[in-house]
């Protein structure tokens, strides 16, 4: 193993130096925030940052932050639609006078997860949040196996979804921050993980839910707990699968806190001491060194003493709206940061509105073309879901190419979306209503996983979380208004469809006036 004790020169500086020098920079130094948008201390030592983790490249530590990075994406998709796909099981069972209060209880989970993992992460650290979000998803979606009512499936749907609400504000900054610059497209590639879980989740569904349902939705016929055990089980089976994904991250991976992170909060050494740690477990050497991260303060730069008061106290200082004034310190990172949490708002309310219904429309859709069987239901559910896993590879290949981007690629998947749900409604028969469903999912994917690769990209490091918690934040808010507006329309016409269609629409054009592309330059 090469010996990382050893402080290798940078290329084009001695020891010690900042690289400020614009000939010490190279193409792969450019960052996509340009010079002003950022504390200018702070900006001189992230780009200090990504020349030793691009030095350093991408290795072991890497590869297994990636595995376990995979399991939040697969939270934040996997619990959304299991709440999705025991909606009409649930009704049948309790047939409560407003059904979407489900969804509504799903959504302000969603809510909470977000503002408080988001924005805690850029406070106390991502460390703590990345090993909590799954835990709390875990154990509260294997109790909510045992509700005896309505409002407790309810209560419990909403606090498994504080945890998942957590996964991607968290995940997506911590992962991003170990990545070097040369590697950011993994970010949306990770997304097919976020596919695969809809169809593992739905391969799970078919059998249970298919067979140990109540089939007829008849107030004149009961539907007892013992013959609609189905979702029960299939709550403690994700569960499961989500504790052994806790305890995989817990028991086998020792995350370490991101360097940006602890360079924005004035610990240096700390830094330091991680990156070195990084390229011990790559097994390559590093140059940076404590005295070259201070060689980029002007004189008289004030440090923070590392005692514990001083903690407490730095902690309870950033409880404030200054790093919410941060993304907007410009003209143009105040325009990207109110577009981005646009097109997350209007996507909010079009995806849940059409999604989370989307197998009771199914039914409903199906009986009146004479095929509405509960098997046939979960059958293209599952179909629908696999057409999601090709549309996430595709949009990691898109992003990096010239002609497309980060925008262009996430404005024509979000456009092309809300055509395929204009054209759905033309269906004649559920054969080609399940056609133009696949369609939607292969696009809805694409979208998702640039959406979720592009928006970190546009925050710096130590307003990530928060950035990412208002991103969050705006898509749920607006998610929650779906239920609400499923409770007082009509699920038998295509009026919500329609909604949805030019909401995906309208996020598409606003993409387009997005003053950042992220592609080929590092993060902040």
């Amino acid at each position: 193993m090469a010996d990382v004790t050893k402080h290798p020169q940078p290329p084009s500086a001695a020891e010690g130096d900042c690289l400020t020098d614009a000939a010490a920079f190279d193409a792969s130094d450019i960052v996509i925030l340009p010079a002003g948008h950022v504390d200018p201390v702070y900006e001189k030592k992230a780009k200090l940052l990504n020349r030793a983790i691009r030095d350093i490249g991408m290795g072991a530590y890497q590869y297994q932050l990636t595995a376990v990075i995979a399991f939040g994406w697969a939270s934040d998709n996997l619990w959304p639609i299991v709440t999705s796909l025991i909606f009409a099981p649930v009704k049948n069972e309790f047939r409560p006078e407003h059904a979407p209060l489900l969804v509504l209880a799903q959504s302000l989970g969603l809510l909470a997860g977000a503002l408080f993992w988001g924005f805690g992460c850029d406070i106390f650290g991502r460390s703590l949040a990345f090993n909590l979000t799954l835990g709390v998803t875990a154990v509260f979606g294997m109790a909510a196996a045992g509700a005896p009512s309505f409002a407790a499936v309810g209560i419990f749907v909403a606090l498994w979804s504080f945890g998942v609400g957590g996964n991607l504000p968290v995940d997506s900054a911590i992962y991003l921050e170990f990545l070097p610059a040369s590697h950011q497209y993994l970010l949306t590639v990770l997304s097919v993980v976020w596919a695969i879980a809809q169809v593992v989740a739905t391969l799970v569904a078919w059998p249970l839910l298919s067979r140990l349902t109540c089939v007829e939705d008849d107030d004149a016929t009961p539907c007892r707990r013992e013959e609609n055990m189905g979702w029960r089980w299939f709550l403690i089976a994700m569960g499961g699968l989500t504790v052994l994904m806790f305890v995989t991250r817990f028991c086998f991976f020792t995350i370490y806190e991101s360097p940006k992170y602890l360079v924005g909060k004035g610990r240096d050494e700390e830094a330091v001491r991680i990156v070195h740690e990084v390229a011990r477990r790559n097994g390559k050497p590093t140059w940076i060194t404590v005295e070259s991260l201070r060689a980029c303060e002007p004189e008289g730069f004030a440090h923070h003493e590392s005692t514990v008061a001083n903690a407490i106290k730095r902690k309870l200082e950033d409880v404030k709206l200054d790093r919410v004034k941060a993304l907007f310190r410009t003209r143009r990172l105040a325009r990207s940061t109110s577009l981005i949490m646009a097109v997350w708002a209007f996507i909010g309310l079009g995806y849940p509105l059409y999604n989370s219904f989307l197998p009771y429309i199914q039914a409903t859709r199906g009986a009146d073309f004479g095929d509405g069987s509960t098997y046939l239901t979960y059958r293209n559910s599952l179909i629908i879901a696999a057409l999601g896993v090709p549309g996430a590879l595709i949009g990691g290949l898109l992003v990096e190419h010239p002609w497309f981007g980060r925008r262009g690629t996430l404005a024509l998947s979000a456009a092309s979306t809300g055509v395929f749900l204009y054209a759905s409604t033309t269906a004649l028969n559920s054969a080609s209503l399940l056609g133009w469903n696949c369609a939607y999912s292969f696009t809805s994917n694409i979208m998702y996983a640039v959406l979720y690769g592009f928006t970190p990209e546009l925050f710096p490091t130590p307003q990530r979380g928060t950035g990412n918690a208002l991103t969050a934040t705006s898509n749920r808010i607006f998610g929650v208004m779906a239920p609400i507006i499923a409770m007082f329309a009509d699920l038998q016409t295509a009026a919500p469809v329609y909604t949805s269609g030019a909401l995906f629409i309208a996020a598409g054009v606003l993409v387009l006036l997005l003053p950042f592309e992220s592609r080929g330059k590092a993060a902040l």
